[in-house]
């Protein structure tokens, strides 16, 4: 039973999430945290920094993990190829439609269409992991406010920006620097 639910709740978040790997999180966070408790909102925010760290899409990698922590090796085979099966399908389906299609102006003002909410669904999902990293999962106020991590976040955000550095070399020294500052305070 827990393989049928695994494949189908990743079969969703296949299904349903245009616009690839971080619009996928609202979805996925609903069905592992929401649905069936199978995360705590920690943990998902947790999987969502693995999954970023690890090569590979992200939906997959939370698939894969997800999988593996539920019902172990056949687990993650299973939740992974629910992930992965509208995708199959879709992607030969539509490039075979787009290849045929692509001059109708219709086609365009679709895909024209879909642009903004693709937008907003990433959005919206950076920030409830920003939300939950700042404040730690506890409700927005200045007494729940993480500083070290607020300034961190600032500092990763100047650099990427304006600096233009590499993100991984970014990543990993916010990581450094946020484990020594939480060790040392």
């Amino acid at each position: 039973m827990i393989y049928a639910e695994l494949f189908f709740s990743f079969l969703k978040v296949g299904l349903f999430s245009v616009g690839g790997g971080y619009a996928a999180m609202p979805l996925i966070q609903s069905q592992v945290v929401e649905q069936h408790p199978w995360l705590t909102l920690q943990e998902f925010t947790d999987l969502i920094t693995i999954a970023q760290m690890t090569p590979g899409p992200i939906a997959i990698n939370s698939a894969t993990f997800v999988g593996v922590r539920i019902a172990g090796i056949p687990g993650a085979i299973v939740a992974t190829l629910g992930c992965i099966a509208p995708a199959l399908i879709l992607v030969s389906l539509l490039a075979y439609i787009y290849n045929k299609y692509q001059n109708l102006s219709i086609l365009q003002n679709v895909l024209a269409c879909l642009r903004p909410v693709v937008v907003a669904l990433i959005l919206g999902a950076g920030l409830s992991i920003l939300a939950m990293v700042l404040f730690n999962g506890s409700a927005p106020g200045l007494e729940t406010l993480s500083w070290i991590d607020t300034a961190l976040f600032a500092a990763a955000f100047v650099i990427l920006r304006r600096f233009k550095w590499d993100p991984i070399l970014t990543m990993c020294l916010c990581g450094a620097l946020g484990l020594a500052a939480h060790t040392l305070l």
